[in-house]
Parts: C-alpha cells; structure tokens; sequence
C-alpha cells in the first residue's frame, strides 16, 4: 500500500471512529460504540500494521478526551476499546491459545478497575449507580462482583465478536476494499 494511501486510510479510520464516539451523546450507546471505534482499528492493523493502529488509537483516544461529552465512553475508549483490536492482533499470534485467553483477561480486569477508579476518583462519575443495588439490599462488593462476572462474560463475547468480524472482512470484504486503496 502506497504512503499516501496509508495516510487517507489512517484519516478515514480515524474520523469515523471520532464520530461513533461522538455519537455516545445517545445515553446506551456508551460502551456499544466505543467498541465499534475499536473495531475500526482492525481495519488497520490488517491492512497497514499495529504502529499505524496505534498511532491512529492514540489520535482518537485524544480528540476523545477532549471533545467527547460522555467521559465514560472516551475512557473506556483510552483503557479498553481502543487499543484491544491491536492487542489481540499481537496476542493472538505470538502466544499459545491458552495463555492468550489468560493475558486477555488480566488486560481486561486491569482496564475495568482503572477505568473504575478513574471515573469515580478523578472524574467523580459513578461507575455504576450503586444506590438502586443498595436499596434492594444488594451490598456495594456483590455489585462489583456482578459487574466483574458479568462484565467478563461480554468481554469474551466482544472477542470472539472480533475474530468472526476479521474473518468476514478477510474472506468477504478484503478484496473489494483493495481494489479501492491502492
């Protein structure tokens, strides 16, 4: 691929995942679309390599800090969603599968309880709205275990959503999308 085509795909993929995070001004949108921006980086990982994903990761998750209104989405973005498709591109073929699965949920677990902290601690948004949980008597260690179990449990989905995405696009899309970028 061409320099400059890098550069256009690097800009296309970049200004479409600042819209779907953008687009988190939809109040159930904020985890949903920035994994979707996520996804987007795989686009460059296949098609260019991981330091350009990455530098397009970090362009994004900027403008994302600073434009987005919804600080959760663009923290959950920065921790999680946006640099995990380059992650799982590295893991995926460098490590055994069953150590793989294992270092994917550590960088999960890790990425949760910062993304906890930081959004309580530093931004004071709650995480989670504890109050209706302790109402029903639910106390504040049985939320967080729901949220961690509950919270694996998608994460393992999203991966598994990822690699079937990378399949279609390889065996579907691929070829009609180098036709166009040179």
């Amino acid at each position: 691929m061409k320099q400059s085509s890098k550069i256009a795909l690097g800009g296309i993929v970049a200004a479409l995942s600042v819209v779907a995070m953008l687009l988190t001004i939809i109040p159930s949108m904020t985890f949903v679309l920035p994994a979707a921006a996520g996804v987007l980086l795989m686009i460059m990982v296949i098609e260019v390599n991981k330091r350009w994903a990455f530098m397009v990761y970090v362009a994004v998750g900027l403008i994302a800090l600073f434009v987005v209104p919804d600080r959760m989405a663009a923290v959950m973005y920065v921790l999680l969603f946006g640099y995990y498709p380059i992650l799982k591109a590295l893991l995926e073929s460098r490590l055994p599968r069953a150590v793989e699965w294992v270092v994917k949920l550590i960088v999960f677990n890790v990425a949760l309880a910062a993304s906890y902290a930081l959004l309580t601690f530093v931004f004071g948004i709650p995480f989670i709205e504890t109050d209706f949980f302790t109402a029903k008597g639910i106390p504040l260690w049985g939320i967080l275990a729901i949220v961690l179990v509950a919270g694996n449990a998608v994460f393992l989905i999203y991966d598994l959503a990822l690699t079937r995405l990378v399949e279609a696009y390889l065996n579907r899309w691929q070829k009609n999308f180098r036709r166009i970028f040179k």
